[in-house]
């Protein structure tokens, strides 16, 4: 088989995973009723590696929505520390594209049994996390064989969007929901778009990827992409964050990968993207229109939709570039060495 052709096709079942997420919008909120029924003190999300950057896209819709506090789970409090919190009037999402991560099947049942009503958002629904919920988001995405996450990533953000239209008011239309698959699509179509990135990228000796706000998980995972597929040592950053040390590592053979659109925080990501040029680091800038980088190298368009779903653009594009770039290098990016489907710690 040649290389690169899992991941390949995977990424390309991304627009039909979203439109049968879509179809079930109804029945999946309405499964969800009962837990919102209660008053919510607030929300606590639980994941690992891949769905980890997408529970940081789900605290900031969720949030937004809900108007309580959301907070990611510190999983080894639980499993390490036998930490005693008190999850009365809590919501609990647990996270994993298997559902069979040992530690993240005991963080739920922690907390469900400390008050906490339980919601699993996995793709198998005979997994143990999905039996330990007292409801599931089926994320429906079928088997993932590359052991990069790419259709399963995107059907999270897809869910946290979802879960927050059951909490409350949300930053999108309907019309905007309506047209990603589509728009998923046009990106798909557009494979050149990321050759010139790949021709800078394979001579560097590493890559930062920043964001900030709904961005911030998809630059993290898109940090994560790269690294799994190509070994190189790429980083993602918070935009603020960034520029409290970390720009120091910016650099001729370190570009930075900047994720903009429209929005209250691109005026942040800008910043970063001057001072990443004024060290003499490339920028790549992964844009969409009436969002643009001043000091880009190389630009990588992004259809343009509401700032806070641009993340599942956003993450095709670099889901893009990690394969692209990973087969320049010679690799394989369907099994990268020493790395398996699901890691089960505990």
């Amino acid at each position: 088989m040649t290389r690169g052709t899992l991941m390949a096709a995977e990424m390309d079942e991304q627009p039909a995973v979203l439109r049968d997420l879509q179809r079930r919008r109804e029945d999946i909120v309405a499964a969800l009723e009962p837990l919102l029924a209660r008053s919510l003190a607030g929300v606590v999300i639980i994941a690992r590696g891949s769905s980890d950057h997408a529970a940081i896209y789900g605290r900031y819709v969720l949030e937004l929505a809900a108007r309580r506090p959301v907070t990611l789970a510190a999983p080894s409090l639980h499993t390490r520390y036998r930490a005693r919190t008190d999850y009365a009037g809590y919501l609990a999402i647990a996270v994993s594209q298997s559902g069979h991560t040992p530690e993240i099947v005991d963080v739920l049942e922690s907390v469900r049994d400390a008050g906490a009503a339980t919601v699993a958002v996995t793709n198998d629904p005979r997994s143990p996390l999905a039996g330990a919920a007292d409801a599931a988001i089926l994320l429906g995405a079928g088997d993932e064989r590359a052991v990069p996450a790419t259709k399963t990533f995107t059907a999270q953000l897809a869910a946290f969007a979802l879960l927050a239209e059951a909490l409350g008011p949300v930053p999108w239309t309907s019309a905007a929901w309506t047209e990603l698959a589509e728009q998923m699509e046009t990106i798909l179509a557009d494979r050149v778009a990321v050759d010139p990135a790949v021709e800078l990228l394979r001579e560097s000796d590493g890559a930062i990827h920043v964001g900030r706000g709904f961005l911030f998980g998809a630059a993290l995972e898109g940090a994560l992409k790269m690294k799994e597929t190509t070994g190189l040592l790429a980083e993602g950053f918070s935009s603020a964050d960034f520029l409290h040390g970390p720009i120091a590592v910016a650099g001729p053979r370190r570009p930075a990968l900047c994720y903009l659109a429209p929005g209250p925080v691109v005026d942040d990501v800008n910043e970063v993207a001057s001072g990443a040029a004024e060290r003499g680091a490339p920028v790549i800038a992964l844009e969409m229109p009436g969002a643009t980088v001043g000091h880009a190298d190389v630009r990588i368009p992004v259809p343009g939709t509401s700032e806070a779903l641009a993340p599942l653009l956003h993450t095709i594009r670099a889901q893009q570039l990690a394969l692209a770039l990973s087969l320049a290098l010679g690799l394989d990016p369907d099994a990268p060495f020493g790395l398996s489907k699901v890691t089960r710690t505990s």
